[in-house]
């Protein structure tokens, strides 16, 4: 939970230069686990640059740990007031070095459909 609150932190600083301290150097990140993962350290800054920084609220909590895995479910918030949130699963693979080395993102958001048939709920 130490590397994910330094992620928070990162995150939310706009800090490119945490990112080698979060990841390795050969790191595999998706943002979907079925999209191609971006590869390496400037691919990550590339894609927190997308964010304009708003304000957010994030919980997190263990769902399992075994060896070099870990899953964990977050609450994220965005806005004040909250205009948009989403629940989320991470699944990481850390290196011997302590650092993630494989990260895998399933994000939920309110009221939009999970099948691919399904219609969001109202």
């Amino acid at each position: 939970m130490q590397w994910v609150a330094g992620y928070e932190r990162a995150w939310r600083d706009r800090d490119l230069a945490g990112v080698p301290r979060l990841f390795n150097d050969e790191v595999r990140y998706r943002r979907s686990p079925y999209e191609q993962p971006a590869v390496g350290h400037a691919a990550i800054q590339a894609f927190w640059q997308e964010d304009e920084g708003t304000t957010f609220t994030v919980t997190s909590t263990p769902v399992a740990v075994e060896r070099q895995d870990a899953v964990v479910r977050l609450e994220v918030r965005y806005g004040d007031p909250v205009p948009q949130e989403y629940r989320d699963l991470w699944v990481l693979r850390f290196a011997p070095d302590g650092r993630v080395e494989d990260f895998e993102e399933w994000a939920y958001w309110p009221g939009k459909p999970y099948t691919a048939q399904g219609e969001a709920s109202t």
